[in-house]
């Protein structure tokens, strides 16, 4: 995450927790020890029931290591590494093994130490970095997230860290190697500066945002370049009669008319969402979104779409796409959700999630999805269903 941890108020935690030694002086806030150290493993079985081939049955297992070393109240070292063993159908596919151990970041901290036919094992660092902050500044460099997002589904300010809304399996979700710039202006208010280098300079991202808060509403506008494309954006977050309310827009203006080929064209994406939070012994939470794309991409098929990474800009492959959940607690340990998205080329996705806790450190979770839709749709031309099945231990 890019910044300063907030509060939903819009006050930034960095100056209640880290604000240079005052942190340290305050009982029960300073740390009994430099380290801090913690991580999960999780397993994970999957069954692939495409409609027109075999089935497919995957193994995974997912270790986490998380490492905080605080040299000074305002200076601290930060790694989190990814170690994975992928083992079945999905494992002999040609090329399966160069898809995991693909490393999109300017370092390649990506590993596969296994990568033979039906088994692949793989390590990476998606967190790797360097934090220094006093009470106005922070200057953080390495590899993190950069998390510009004022949406919690489709973000099209995240000009650095966009990701697939249907994997839920990696929930830290990806770093960039950048380095970023925070100085804190006021109540609720900031400036950002990020720096994230390519190996094609072509292709740098290097973006400003300002965040500021008016009577009760977030906002923030974003200026910069994305790859190939000058960008300008905007968004706001706030509360509508006990409704969360919250929108992103980015517009996309090449740098030139072509790449590699392909002609270039300007693209504005834009999203609103909503949530509402009933009271009750079920605690039920609505939410929906818009998301809107004036010149989608053709990603070729759905295997491309939901595999390789995206950005702000492909955030989906239709001109408006919409999408809908609903949860609740079946008890005081298990929580459901149901969620549904639709694109307008007749597509559309389905989605169960049933999560239980075992005990503290313990947790059991379920998932269904489908994806189909019309003939001739991305999602109906290779329609599929797929099952979790996962436990996953904290440390």
């Amino acid at each position: 995450m890019s910044g300063p941890v907030r509060f939903a108020s819009g006050v930034p935690l960095m100056l209640a927790l880290y604000s240079g030694t005052a942190a340290a002086t305050i009982p029960g806030l300073a740390p009994e020890q430099p380290w801090q150290f913690g991580g999960y493993v999780k397993y994970m079985a999957t069954a692939t029931l495409p409609d027109q081939s075999d089935n497919g049955l995957d193994h995974l297992l997912h270790q986490r290591f998380n490492v905080e070393y605080r040299f000074s109240p305002s200076l601290r070292f930060n790694a989190g590494m990814r170690n994975r063993v992928l083992a079945g159908d999905s494992a002999e596919l040609p090329g399966y093994g160069d898809l995991i151990g693909r490393d999109d970041g300017y370092f390649d901290l990506t590993h596969n130490w296994v990568d033979n036919k039906g088994l692949v094992a793989t390590t990476t660092f998606d967190r790797l970095y360097l934090d220094w902050q006093s009470d106005q500044w922070q200057v953080r460099g390495g590899r993190f997230r950069i998390n510009w997002a004022m949406a919690t589904l489709w973000n099209p300010n995240d000009l650095f860290n966009s990701y697939s809304i249907y994997d839920f399996d990696y929930e830290e979700r990806p770093g960039s190697d950048a380095i970023s710039l925070t100085h804190v202006l006021g109540f609720a208010s900031q400036a950002d500066l990020v720096y994230n280098p390519a190996d094609d300079s072509e292709l740098n991202r290097a973006a400003g945002r300002y965040l500021f808060n008016h009577q009760g509403w977030d906002g923030q506008l974003v200026l910069g370049k994305a790859g190939l494309d000058n960008v300008i954006g905007a968004g706001f977050a706030g509360d509508i009669a006990g409704a969360g309310v919250r929108g992103e827009v980015s517009h996309f203006s090449p740098n030139r008319s072509e790449w590699q080929g392909q002609a270039l064209q300007h693209a504005t994406v834009a999203t609103l969402e909503s949530d509402y939070s009933f009271a009750g012994q079920r605690n039920w939470m609505v939410r929906g979104a818009l998301l809107y794309i004036s010149n989608p991409q053709d990603p070729g098929n759905a295997l491309a779409f939901l595999n390789l990474p995206l950005t702000a800009r492909t955030l989906s492959f239709t001109r408006w796409s919409g999408y809908a959940d609903a949860s609740f607690d079946l008890s005081p340990l298990s929580r459901i959700t149901l969620s549904g998205t639709g694109y307008d080329d007749g597509s559309y996705f389905i989605g169960v999630n049933a999560n239980h806790s075992l005990a503290d450190d313990w947790q059991l979770l379920g998932v269904l999805q489908r994806f189909d839709g019309s003939d001739s749709s991305l999602f109906g031309q290779s329609p599929a269903t797929l099952l979790f099945g996962q436990v996953r231990w904290n440390f």
